[in-house]
């Protein structure tokens, strides 16, 4: 597989027409009974490449994406123990291409109402795709305890970007309304609401229009996701949000040169400091092996605390990733432990400390 940046994966299906991910090392006994006493939930994730699901398979960029394999990835959260996943949609996904150097930027403007009639056909197509056997959607933590009851794996909806509001906060209801739960509020491109990571600043932080669906999405009850954004965005943020927000995938920088996606221990105690939380993500801008994630988790650990870290994987659209498979979830959690963490410890960044703030925001 090859990639064209941190955060979008450029994929070939395998010559056989199977599927690369069923490949693995055997997974971890002692995880595997950690799963059965824990909910653990992926913060952040494209599973089987959602995004793509109701695209015309014609369209040049499904096949530039490897296509959709929705459907082999309810097995892999089952293998994996996972209790659930964020399913995301891309917002930006119909203007996005590659840079020079490898990253993703925007190459084109939207045409009027694109951004919007694409994100619906994505939550049009996660909507559907909860309703299968063996899903749910979850909407509150009430529904995931009824999933887990009935052994089903929980689909949390989230949005990657909120371009498809295009400029308007009467999109933020309507995604309320079908199933979404979180939104990560910039991706790849400068939007009306602020500035990016991986772009020079264009509105010295959150605009007077981000700042209204800042307080929209508040009012309704969704999870304020503020990876990609600059640490102006989330002091702006932080300073207008009645509740706490989430960076769901990133880490931390380890020299001032670091990638742009990474935060520095500043950025990331403010987010912790209001009660938010941090998804640690495997990707390869911050670690080239399973155990130096590892390593990455305990760091985010001791700079944030225990109760401030979480698991985004941005799966199936991740750059470089270190864990490939829902079936490396047993190996975090045993890897954790051994490392010296508590079972009690280990299940809050699995997914308790997710929760918790699931909970309190969504109900």
């Amino acid at each position: 597989m090859g990639t064209c940046s941190c955060g979008m994966l450029l994929a070939s299906p395998p010559p056989d027409g199977g599927d690369a991910r069923l490949v693995s090392a055997p997974m971890s006994v002692r995880g595997r009974a950690l799963a059965a006493s824990q909910n653990w939930v992926d913060v952040h994730a494209h599973p089987g490449r959602c995004f793509l699901r109701g695209m015309a398979p014609d369209d040049p960029l499904f096949a530039l994406l490897g296509g959709d394999a929705m459907d082999q990835s309810s097995r892999d959260l089952k293998e994996g123990g996972v209790a659930l996943a964020s399913f995301s949609t891309v917002a930006d996904l119909r203007v996005l291409g590659a840079t020079p150097e490898g990253g993703l930027c925007s190459v084109r403007d939207f045409a009027p109402g694109e951004a919007r009639a694409d994100h619906d056909r994505q939550l049009d197509a996660l909507q559907a795709f909860s309703q299968k056997p063996g899903m749910r959607l979850v909407l509150t933590s009430a529904d995931l305890e009824r999933a887990r009851a009935r052994d089903l794996t929980g689909v949390l909806i989230t949005c990657e970007g909120g371009d498809f509001l295009e400029g308007r906060l009467e999109g933020l209801a309507d995604a309320h309304a079908r199933g979404a739960r979180a939104i990560t509020i910039v991706h790849y491109r400068v939007n009306e609401i602020g500035d990016i990571q991986t772009e020079p600043p264009l509105h010295g932080g959150l605009t007077d229009f981000g700042r209204e669906v800042v307080q929209e999405m508040n009012r309704l009850g969704l999870i304020i996701d503020l990876a990609h954004a600059t640490f102006d965005v989330t002091k702006d943020t932080l300073a207008a949000s009645q509740h706490p927000v989430m960076i769901s995938h990133s880490h931390l920088a380890s020299s001032p040169d670091a990638h742009a996606r990474l935060l520095t221990q500043e950025h990331a105690r403010a987010v912790a400091v209001a009660g938010g939380l941090i998804g640690a993500w495997p990707a390869g801008v911050a670690a080239s092996t399973f155990d130096e994630y590892i390593d990455e988790i305990e760091r985010l650990i001791d700079v944030v605390g225990i109760d401030h870290v979480a698991i985004g994987t941005d799966m199936d659209a991740n750059y470089q990733p270190v864990v490939e498979r829902y079936a490396q979830f047993p190996d975090i959690a045993d890897s954790l432990e051994q490392r010296g963490l508590a079972p009690e410890d280990v299940g809050k960044v699995m997914g308790a400390n997710f929760l918790r703030l699931f909970r309190q925001i969504c109900g």
